[in-house]
């Protein structure tokens, strides 16, 4: 029983389960502000679970309804740049020759650009908005998945079941999708499940420099940016958005690291 997979699976649920109840466990409107005295800035209470931000919203509600944003993020990015990934690292590594030359060449036109820097430039043109952060993140991400899938599809295509495939006269798409394909996905999986909380950390990075989520929609990044000016005496507008990233991106990477000892139990042993 691997015990990492199992916690970081286990937070992972929660997460999800605590985003998709936000309207009923959230004990206050998101939206909501108070500008009055006693509203304003108030510590961890009863009333208040997570405290209340500098315009008196209910910051535990704020964080519940922030969890939809990062968990759809990390999700929607990573499913858009696997389907590049696999789609691209799939007929590179399977028929070579000068389209695998063409599409390497594009990764490493990729792998030229430091990622973050890149996914801002193309924010920035673009207008600042969850469905933007998506799309972007997740055409920036593919080049690691791609050249992981070609080398994946170099070796197998030499194996004898894929030779017999071939002898037999099955199609180039059949032995792509169904002979080669099923059996690359296990380094895919791992790469997938980490690649959902490198997406998370750039929403939320993105957030707090102002090109992600905009105000008053909740975000965790945006919660961290109302609290970064109060860090003194609203302790709470950092430290619980702050443990709500860290955790989550932490539970991903067990679970990457879970389905790793699985999937190559060689590599664990070798541990």
């Amino acid at each position: 029983m691997n015990m990492r997979l199992i916690f970081g699976i286990a937070i992972v649920v929660f997460m999800g389960v605590s985003a998709l109840l936000a309207p009923v466990i959230a004990t206050h409107d998101p939206l909501e502000v108070d500008l009055s005295a006693e509203a304003r800035l108030q510590p961890p209470s009863m009333k208040h679970f997570f405290g209340t931000d500098n315009l008196g919203r209910d910051v535990y509600s704020r964080m519940v309804y922030g969890a939809r944003v990062s968990l759809s993020v990390g999700f929607i990015a990573v499913a858009i740049s696997l389907l590049i990934g696999l789609t691209l690292g799939g007929i590179s590594g399977y028929y070579g020759g000068w389209v695998d030359g063409v599409i390497m060449r594009m990764v490493e036109i990729m792998y030229c650009f430091p990622t973050f820097f890149l996914i801002m430039m193309v924010i920035t043109f673009l207008g600042p908005s969850i469905v933007n952060v998506m799309i972007v993140i997740g055409l920036t991400s593919w080049a690691g998945l791609c050249r992981l899938v070609r080398a994946e599809f170099l070796t197998l295509r030499e194996r004898d079941f894929v030779f017999s495939a071939r002898v037999q006269g099955v199609s180039h798409s059949r032995i792509i999708f169904r002979h080669i394909l099923p059996n690359a996905m296990a380094p895919v999986y791992v790469s997938a499940t980490l690649s959902v909380g490198g997406a998370i950390l750039v929403e939320s990075a993105l957030s707090f420099l102002g090109l992600g989520v905009q105000i008053p929609a909740p975000s965790w990044g945006n919660i961290l940016t109302s609290g970064k000016g109060y860090m003194d005496y609203a302790w709470w507008l950092t430290l619980y958005p702050g443990l709500a990233i860290l955790i989550t991106v932490l539970s991903f990477n067990l679970i990457g690291e879970g389905l790793r000892d699985i999937l190559d139990p060689k590599m664990s042993r070798a541990r």
